[in-house]
């Protein structure tokens, strides 16, 4: 038995060592590839001595900030999408079922028609008021959940009823964004449709450390509490027979899950369907025991959304295309993969 279980956790060892080092070749590639191709001790030079020049505007202040700020988006969707899934015991649950993304769309939408500064230029918008855009569209993204949790908790809302309350405020918040679209001018529509793009260009040093504050800090709370996602997953009942609080821990869990997809979306716009792949995938490679799955399921969407990044950056270079779309079209057969499956087991 004692050989079982350190198989079974060297193995787990094994996958996360395996994400660990295709995450560390991704970023390397990444760093070296694009319109302005860098050779890869070149990038090693940079990143340890500083360098000068072109290499190092390119790859200390253009790429390595948008990496960085894909590493933590992706590992934020990670997790927030084992958690909720976990929480809700539903394998479709996600941040942005849950109505984040479109609350954010319509806070960044209601801030730019109110006179959040833009410019053109060049046939490109540019933001000159990037921050008021921000604030607005993570205060979108987090009332959708405030208003999910606040009417579980006084009404009891069971883990379905909490989804399809998502759904409810999904549409709500889509709209919301279209009313305030039909009132906007050609500038003020074309700032909107921009900053609905997920563009991980937008993050700057200090956003990141922003995101990196607010994903340490739920995941480790997470990460302490895996043992009680454990037990939520084979029912309410089980877990309070254990003594998890299992209402108590869903509405948190569900709390913390929004908030780091917030922030994270708030800073990036939209980038859907991140949370959704990779815990997936995890539990079919891995297991869904939460003192792996969690860990795993951050690696994992940090790969993906870095890897996406890159191919939506050499795909039609020296354009760079919107990530959400590279990761719609991995999502959107996952989605209804999933679907199939939990109606085929009815």
């Amino acid at each position: 038995m004692a050989m079982d279980y350190g198989s079974y956790v060297r193995r787990r060892f094994l996958i996360g060592l395996s994400l660990f080092l295709a995450l560390l070749a991704v970023f390397m590639a990444s760093l070296s590839l694009g319109p302005y191709k860098i050779p890869l001790g070149d990038v090693v030079r940079v990143l340890f001595t500083g360098g000068s020049g072109n290499e190092r505007l390119v790859v200390l202040d253009i790429r390595l900030p948008r990496i960085v700020a894909g590493i933590l988006v992706g590992a934020s969707m990670g997790v927030a999408g084992a958690v909720l899934q976990g929480y809700l015991r539903n394998p479709l649950a996600t941040p942005f079922t849950m109505g984040v993304s479109n609350g954010a769309m319509f806070g960044a939408s209601l801030a730019i028609i109110l006179g959040a500064g833009y410019t053109l230029n060049s046939g490109q918008i540019f933001l000159s008021n990037p921050y008021a855009v921000v604030l607005f569209a993570f205060l979108g993204a987090i009332s959708a959940t405030l208003v999910i949790l606040i009417l579980a908790r006084l009404r009891s809302l069971s883990p379905e009823a909490i989804v399809l309350a998502g759904v409810a405020m999904s549409s709500l918040f889509i709209a919301l964004t279209a009313l305030v679209q039909y009132f906007a001018n050609e500038l003020q529509l074309s700032a909107m449709v921009y900053w609905s793009f997920g563009n991980l260009a937008r993050a700057t040093w200090g956003e990141n450390t922003i995101m990196a504050v607010s994903f340490t800090l739920v995941f480790a709370y997470f990460f302490l509490k895996r043992w009680d996602l454990n037990a939520s997953t084979l029912g309410d009942e089980i877990a309070r027979s254990v003594g998890v609080n299992i209402e108590r821990e869903r509405l948190i869990g569900t709390f913390l899950s929004a908030f780091i997809t917030s922030v994270t979306v708030a800073f990036v716009g939209v980038i859907g369907f991140i949370g959704l792949i990779a815990p997936h995938s995890m539990r079919l490679i891995a297991g869904g025991d939460y003192r792996f799955l969690i860990p795993l399921s951050a690696l994992a969407g940090a790969l993906l959304l870095v890897s996406a990044d890159t191919v939506a950056r050499l795909i039609v270079s020296p354009m760079n295309l919107p990530v959400g779309v590279i990761t719609s079209f991995l999502g959107a057969p996952t989605f209804i993969y999933l679907l199939v499956r939990m109606e085929g087991r009815r």
